[in-house]
């Protein structure tokens, strides 16, 4: 005789431990999909959508133009576009900030000058970031030397004979600028102060009404831009009297530098530069595939040719070396700001 198997009681108890045990399963399975999927989008390589380059000048400008250039053959090691997106206005502080306050991540990069990028520190009272604490620097593209240049009225052909020249003409002699504050004007200011020339100084807005200036003998003598003068010194409507910075420039290669005439006072010295930023926090090894991209870009010989032809000097970089830059020329560049009395708000 078989004895029936006992009964078993659903009591309020059994099925509350069920149902805590399904929702326990579901909660670990909904859990184990989140994880999976948090792991999948930290796996998920860099780049996976297009990357903003911001630049803080207008379009159709030299920096405008190489950030073009430069973005159409990155995207092809990339595998994502590189859109630009111009954010001008206030000497690049705009664009800049935009960049300094945008997340972390390597979808927004800046492609800016020195002055936003190191020198306004110096020179604005009220910036709205920091270039050291908010930017972190990825790659030194290029360096913007300038060149000095004269009317042909004043009878100098060299830096030494051109420092003579405003010290026998003390108070009449005027240099041109683009901006208070840009190199032109520190640059100017320098050799006044240092030469005790009272030189006058007038600033315009934008280096092309400066040159037009000069061709006109009102004012004697500016830096200037290859790009800008190059054409007006090949006819004989201005002279090269020599370049700043460590090197001759591409463009121009029989104007020496003025360190090369023995103007080695770092006022000379310094330059310009063009460069690769992004917002600080940045992940290292992002800011190191930026850098090797823009590396890339620069050696190939096209465009290694078109930004010699601005008269810019391609630069070999990376973050280290960047960062390394930027540390040596800080006093130098607040040295020559402070010593011009520049402020601005």
């Amino acid at each position: 005789m078989t004895t029936p198997a006992p009964k078993t009681t659903m009591t309020t108890k059994n099925i509350n431990a069920m149902n805590r045990r399904a929702w326990l399963g579901a909660a670990a399975l909904a859990l184990s999909a989140g994880s999976g999927t948090a792991a999948f989008a930290q796996a998920a390589p860099y780049p996976s959508k297009p990357i903003k380059v911001v630049v803080p000048f207008a379009a159709g400008g030299a920096t405008d133009v190489l950030a073009r250039v430069l973005a159409e053959k990155m995207a092809v090691g990339l595998g994502q576009p590189m859109v630009i997106d111009n954010k001008p206005g206030a000497a690049g502080i705009i664009g800049t900030d935009a960049v300094a306050k945008a997340p972390p991540d390597g979808y927004t990069l800046l492609l800016g000058l020195s002055n936003s990028m190191l020198t306004n520190q110096f020179l604005y009272t009220k910036l709205p970031y920091s270039p050291e604490r908010d930017i972190a620097p990825i790659y030194q593209i290029a360096i913007a030397p300038l060149v000095l240049v004269a009317h042909p009225s004043v009878p100098v052909a060299t830096g030494p004979e051109l420092l003579k020249y405003v010290v026998a003409n003390k108070g009449k002699v005027a240099y041109g600028s683009y901006g208070t504050g840009a190199y032109p004007h520190l640059a100017g200011a320098y050799m006044s102060q240092s030469q005790n020339a009272d030189m006058s100084h007038v600033a315009y807005r934008g280096e092309a009404p400066m040159v037009q200036d000069l061709l006109g003998g009102q004012i004697q003598i500016a830096f200037a831009s290859a790009l800008q003068v190059k054409p007006h010194l090949e006819a004989g409507k201005l002279k090269a009297i020599g370049v700043s910075g460590e090197r001759r420039m591409g463009t121009l290669p029989n104007v020496p530098t003025l360190a090369e005439q023995g103007l080695n006072d770092e006022a000379y010295r310094v330059a310009g530069w063009l460069a690769f930023g992004a917002p600080a926090g940045t992940p290292p090894a992002i800011l190191e595939r930026i850098a090797d991209e823009v590396r890339k870009a620069t050696q190939l010989p096209d465009v290694a040719q078109r930004i010699a032809a601005m008269g810019f000097d391609v630069q070999s970089s990376s973050p280290a070396l960047f960062s390394a830059a930027i540390a040596k020329e800080r006093p130098v560049w607040e040295r020559l700001i402070k010593a011009s009395g520049a402020k601005l708000d």
